[in-house]
């Protein structure tokens, strides 16, 4: 996920509120400043001294106004961040610098140069300062440019080959800190080359109420997608990790584990298939009528009602991992 960070100088405690409501992942401010900061709650302040990034060490601030300040810049982003400025801004130096790797951050002022700056070459800057006074003005930034910095994955449908009953095994429920809806759930399976998107509590049923927070993951052995591309055993989530939650179209929002539940209970395994290919993928679910997958307009399918031939939405990735990271490097798993 993308820094989003605010600039509070001179220090506006509606600017700082703004930032802190809407998602800003930090806010520039003078060292003065830093108690009021604080206590409105919390989150990472840049500042010149006390700050949890100090300007100067951890973040060079630099105005570009020709080649040799775009030189420094993307120097000195090869050891600290680097925020570029600049009155003319145009997006022939902000591509140059990009291509040349480092941690660029972009300073910005209105929604259009934020969404430029996150896009560019594909790949964007590191993060955005968004330098503007307007509280109102703010809260429009961020919320654009928090949907765009959003991960995004290109989910597909897997035929189910077969489903077959295992008994009893631990499985792990995750309550997050966020109500999901139709459509959304989480990324498990039994190996990281293809996750199944396994669906939210969130649909009323005959049996027990909807838990819209939950999503009935998978068995403890299980990986799940987090943020940042990364994957998780599902028995190593606690309390304050993030997890990404994924809808249909493979659009994502970051939720917190609010309680993890491990208990045992009887599951089932889901094999499924590519449809163009040879490659048979599987995950681990409770046998419970509540458990479902995902179709591709989005409709929960329990996983009790699945037979031969229904399609369900996946991520499949070729590359293996090595502690949750991705690598070039060939790994099978059955």
């Amino acid at each position: 996920m993308k820094q989003i960070w605010v600039n509070s100088i001179p220090y506006n405690k509606d600017i700082i509120t703004t930032s802190l409501e809407n998602g800003a992942t930090g806010v520039l401010i003078e060292n003065k400043d830093i108690k009021k900061v604080r206590e409105l709650g919390r989150i990472m302040v840049i500042s010149d001294k006390d700050g949890d990034l100090k300007i100067g060490k951890d973040v060079h601030i630099i105005e570009i106004k020709n080649k040799q300040d775009e030189e420094q810049a993307a120097a000195m982003s090869k050891r600290s961040i680097v925020i570029v400025k600049t009155t003319d801004w145009t997006i022939i130096p902000l591509e140059n610098l990009i291509a040349q790797g480092g941690e660029i951050f972009a300073s910005v002022s209105s929604e259009k140069e934020a969404l430029t700056a996150l896009e560019v070459l594909e790949k964007g800057v590191a993060g955005i300062l968004i330098d503007q006074k307007d509280p109102k003005k703010v809260r429009k930034i961020l919320t654009s440019a928090m949907s765009f910095s959003s991960e995004k994955y290109s989910l597909e449908e897997v035929v189910i080959k077969s489903v077959e009953p295992l008994g009893l095994s631990d499985r792990v429920c995750i309550d997050t800190t966020t109500n999901m809806k139709k459509g959304e759930g989480m990324l498990t399976g039994n190996s990281a080359s293809c996750l199944f998107l396994v669906h939210s509590e969130s649909i009323d049923n005959p049996y027990v109420e909807a838990r819209p927070f939950r999503v009935n993951a998978g068995a403890v052995h299980a990986y799940i997608l987090t943020p940042g591309n990364k994957t998780r055993y599902l028995s190593e989530l606690k309390s304050g990790n993030s997890v990404l939650i994924v809808n249909q179209k493979g659009e994502t929002f970051i939720s917190y584990v609010g309680r993890v539940k491990i208990e045992k209970r009887p599951m089932l395994l889901v094999n499924a298939a590519e449809q163009k290919g040879d490659k048979d993928y599987s995950v681990v679910l409770q046998n419970a009528e509540t458990i479902r997958l995902t179709r591709k307009n989005g409709t929960p399918v329990s996983v009790v009602h699945l037979k031969k031939g229904d399609k369900v939405l996946a991520y499949i990735e070729t590359q293996g991992r090595h502690f949750g990271v991705k690598i070039q490097e060939t790994i099978t798993e059955n």
